[in-house]
């Protein structure tokens, strides 16, 4: 490989307080056009981010086994898709993130290198596949070939957020299935074992031929709406397919539920039509799994204002936030969006004073050492 091709990247060291070792972060990788700077990764948890209410709720936090900043054969490596969250993985579970070169050619193509050695070490790949999705999962597919060709003992791929897993089925005449795609190129990249957050459709699960772990944000997003003691607090799913979730969270709440039936006519087009359940004089709680354009959230509000509701919450566990769905929330009569930090918010949202960020990490660092200590993960949510 010609080294004038590429861009090297330079990696400014951090420290974290107890066992944690000085960490390495890859820098943003740059356009064609200025091939000679980098710009350095934030290393702010997006929980943090200026402007941001940020929150990172330690309720039912179970106490963590100290073996695993001595286990020289379990590591975490992470993309630059989300590289905050993975930092705060790591000070977690007292296990520095991997150390890594990530460049990239003048035309765009990834070049991908680890600084340490893997072979028959227990591997976490950590990666959501968000905005911009090709970018960042094509990036996670090279870095797992890496960690294959390696001689890694075990990869665990760890996707915070699942790009694609919208096109779950043929629901139209010759459409792809986008989410059995990316099943099949995570598993022929290398992946052994795979780990999610709240999948858009749980189903898709049965698209891997390896085992798979299904989290849900859940346990953080209900502690946090728990403390806040909302009155006559009624859960709200915006439509059929999330009654399943809404359902589980009404009953940890032990509130009531309610459901919108709504019709989408159009990708990213929804038309609300019924609100399905007594929301006159409550406070409601919209939950969802995706917050995209923010139009049906927003249509949601609407529609239960309208038949009497008194406040409107809403909370989701991936804040996409693509198109106006920024500007939607901030003019909406929402009281309070609450989103995990599975995607990273953009600088735009970060200013949006509705929009609250609780973090995930606890609970993936206690998933992580499950896997890796092969004990139960499903205690989690119990």
């Amino acid at each position: 490989m010609n080294q004038q091709d590429t861009t090297a990247v330079p990696f400014p060291s951090s420290t974290h307080d107890g066992s944690v070792a000085a960490l390495k972060t890859p820098a943003v990788l740059l356009a064609a056009e200025q091939p000679k700077q980098a710009a350095e990764i934030a290393l702010t948890p997006t929980a943090s981010a200026p402007g941001t209410k940020a929150s990172d709720p330690k309720a039912g936090e179970k106490k963590r086994s100290s073996r695993l900043s001595d286990d020289k054969r379990f590591k975490i490596f992470s993309g630059s898709a989300n590289r905050p969250l993975a930092e705060e993985i790591g000070k977690f579970l007292g296990v520095p993130v991997g150390e890594t070169r990530l460049q990239r050619f003048s035309d765009g193509e990834t070049h991908f290198q680890l600084l340490e050695n893997v072979r028959g070490t227990d591997v976490f790949l950590i990666q959501p596949t968000c905005h911009p999705v090709d970018q960042n999962l094509v990036e996670l597919l090279i870095m797992m070939d890496a960690l294959r060709r390696a001689s890694a003992g075990r990869i665990t791929v760890v996707v915070p957020y699942y790009g694609y897993a919208r096109q779950d089925r043929k629901d139209r005449p010759r459409v792809a299935i986008t989410s059995k795609l990316v099943a099949d190129l995570l598993t022929t990249a290398g992946a052994n074992r795979a780990l999610f957050v709240d999948l858009h459709a749980a189903q898709i699960q049965g698209f891997f031929n390896i085992p798979v772990d299904h989290l849900f944000a859940s346990p953080v997003l209900v502690g946090y709406f728990r403390d806040l003691q909302l009155p006559n607090l009624t859960v709200v799913s915006p439509d059929a397919g999330g009654v399943e979730r809404a359902r589980f969270f009404a009953k940890k709440l032990e509130v009531p539920l309610a459901i919108v039936d709504k019709r989408r006519t159009d990708i990213n087009v929804t038309e609300v039509m019924n609100v399905i359940g007594d929301v006159r004089g409550r406070t409601c709680l919209i939950l969802d799994d995706i917050v995209d354009t923010a139009g049906t959230l927003v249509k949601t509000a609407e529609a239960l204002l309208e038949q009497g509701a008194d406040k409107v919450y809403a909370c989701a566990s991936h804040a996409v936030l693509s198109g106006l769905a920024v500007e939607r929330i901030r003019d909406s009569q929402l009281e309070e969006l609450v989103v995990t930090n599975t995607i990273p918010l953009s600088e735009a949202a970060q200013q949006v004073s509705k929009i609250k960020v609780l973090s995930i990490a606890g609970l993936l660092g206690r998933a992580l050492e499950s896997i890796h200590m092969e004990t139960s993960v499903s205690t989690l949510f119990t």
